[in-house]
């Protein structure tokens, strides 16, 4: 194997070496704690993680104690050695430990079953691994936090404890990982939200956001910007009804393959079901009228609320919720205005992403097992997306066998100021709904066709991607996008009418202004103002009003110094116009 392939860039070797950490962190509890059993250890993507069942709670000391004994292990640089055996011989093994039984007992007749050896610790596992201990630095890992999980991702099952860790080759790396941690907890858009008074989550109902009045001025105005980019691209806005009866789900496939994740009700004896997405209701705008191949390519924009039922334990913030403003669209074509299509969606796709200072990369996931329709489609559709994007001068990588059941598609993943990446927009390819909702087109020949579609998404959610900027931009949202874009501070009772006046001014030119009247000290107020990340603070005291001046300063700290209002007006125009990240 050449050196690279031992290298901690290269991914195979990270997981195998994460994954192997898992098995340290299961050997250092079984020494400590007997009495624990096993569930599952994997790799993810950072770190691993190990689901145990214990009959007490893993505090913050008992991390640290286990923390301790693993880098022991590593010390102790035991070899990992493979062994199988029969399925008999290894329940007989495992029979301690009911959940690997279970595991052993739901694996094929003719899958190999196959164990990892570490000194006295032994697990059941496919591997791969690390072939010592030892190649892991004991100083370069952390138990990074336990949370609750249930068994096997089912909520009717146990509840187990899942511990996390993180581990790297080296402690330097280890280091700047966690420093990139806490400066991730300082902006985690949770705390921001709630200090900044954007949204917020009740216990009355979980995965269901409300967006409180300065939350709504943020998403307003990146609506109103989604609505003014789609208007330029040559879409048009559609919105269709939340519920809508059993038959239509069925017709498109949810009723079948999605019913566990939708909210179903009846009205009037019949079943109907809160839309989990857009899409159907989208077919049947197309199927409205007839359609023509000049009416082609039909490019039609929704920001549908749609609803899904997610796991408790899985929700997250505005990350993971159960109802969200999708921002989806579905663009109605011929097979030969595929390309074209697809370097649109790319193109607008990269104008809105750079508008928020975030790089992405793009990944093109092609067909899967489960795929429907024919296979000349998808080589057709999966290799246009190829081109298309390989035009437009841009790079790709392959998910082999991850598109969806209908069709190939492009994800977009976002990379922030912090380096982490979120997938959020998707472009995909459907040759199967337009089939299921028998659409067609009437084309130059005067006959009947079936157009292809595509699904897609530039911010994925409304909701999400809030959450993903406020992270980003750490709630000092560029000026165009602020909440609240300046606050006008008098610096004594004789310059509040000329704070007002300045306020005045600002509103009826269309920005956002407040005025902070109180009796507090001048610091005090602009600390306020700057910890709420208002872009601008206006101070006026007795030399602007006779001077019909103001002094600006920015959230930085920087003083900007004293200037006209038609200057400082000009700025304004300039920073909001131009959507600059300062």
């Amino acid at each position: 194997m050449a050196n690279e392939q031992y290298s901690f860039e290269n991914e195979q070797y990270r997981r195998t070496y994460w994954h192997t950490c898992s098995h340290i962190l299961a050997q250092a509890v079984k020494r400590l704690y007997p009495e624990v059993k096993l569930a599952i250890g994997p790799s993810i993507e950072n770190g691993f993680y190990y689901d145990l069942d214990a009959p007490f709670s893993f505090t913050p000391e008992i991390l640290e104690q286990i923390e301790a004994e693993m880098r022991k292990i590593c010390k102790e640089k035991l070899k990992l050695e493979r062994f199988e055996l029969p399925r008999a011989e290894a329940l007989e093994f495992m029979k301690d430990e009911p959940y690997k039984v279970e595991l052993i007992n739901d694996l094929p007749e003719d899958e190999v079953i196959s164990f990892y050896r570490q000194g006295e610790f032994t697990d059941l596992c496919a591997g791969p691994h690390l072939d010592s201990t030892g190649r892991v630095k004991g100083n370069a890992i952390k138990l990074t936090a336990c949370n609750a999980a249930y068994w096997r991702g089912d909520s009717n099952r146990e509840t187990l404890q899942r511990i996390y860790g993180i581990a790297f080759p080296k402690k330097d790396q280890l280091d700047e990982y966690l420093k990139q941690q806490e400066e991730a907890k300082k902006r985690d858009h949770r705390k921001l939200g709630k200090e900044l008074g954007l949204y917020m989550l009740t216990d009355e109902g979980p995965g269901f956001p409300f967006f409180l009045p300065k939350g709504m001025v943020l998403r307003n105005t990146l609506i109103d910007y989604w609505r003014e980019v789609h208007k330029r691209y040559g879409y048009v806005e559609i919105s269709t009804p939340m519920i809508l009866n059993r038959s239509l789900w069925e017709r498109s496939g949810h009723w079948d393959h999605y019913k566990e994740n939708m909210y179903t009700t009846v009205i009037d004896g019949e079943d109907y079901a809160i839309k989990p997405m857009n899409c159907p209701g989208g077919m049947l705008v197309y199927k409205s009228e007839p359609r023509s191949y000049r009416d082609l390519p039909l490019r039609m924009g929704e920001l549908g609320l749609v609803h899904r039922h997610e796991l408790s334990g899985a929700l997250h913030g505005l990350f993971r919720v159960r109802c969200f403003t999708q921002d989806d669209a579905h663009i109605f074509m011929t097979w030969d205005q595929m390309k074209d299509e697809i370097k649109n969606v790319v193109k607008l796709f990269d104008e809105v992403y750079s508008v928020f200072g975030l790089t992405y990369q793009i990944e093109v996931s092609t067909m899967p097992e489960d795929h429907m329709g024919d296979e000349k489609d998808w080589d057709f559709a999966t290799e246009t997306l190829k081109q298309a994007v390989t035009e437009m001068g841009k790079e790709y990588s392959i998910n082999e066998g991850d598109g969806a059941f209908y069709g190939p598609k492009l994800d977009f993943h976002l990379a922030d100021s912090l380096g982490r990446t979120w997938q959020c927009g998707t472009i995909q390819l459907d040759m199967q709904l337009p089939e299921r909702f028998e659409l067609e087109y009437t084309g130059p020949d005067g006959e009947k066709h079936r157009p292809v579609m595509i699904h897609r998404v530039v911010l994925g959610s409304i909701e999400r991607f809030i959450g993903v900027i406020t992270e980003h931009f750490a709630g000092a949202f560029p000026v165009w996008l602020a909440p609240v874009q300046v606050k006008v501070l008098p610096v004594t009772d004789r310059a509040a009418d000329y704070a007002d006046q300045v306020e005045q001014k600002l509103t009826a030119a269309g920005y956002r202004v407040e005025v902070d009247h109180r009796s507090e000290k001048l610091g005090y107020k602009i600390r306020e103002a700057q910890g709420q990340k208002i872009p601008y603070m206006i101070v006026v005291g007795d030399k602007d009003m006779e001077n019909q001046t103001v002094s600006i300063r920015h959230r930085s700290g920087k003083d900007l110094g004293a200037m006209s209002q038609e200057d400082f007006l000009s700025m304004l125009k300039d920073a909001v116009d131009s959507k600059k990240i300062d």
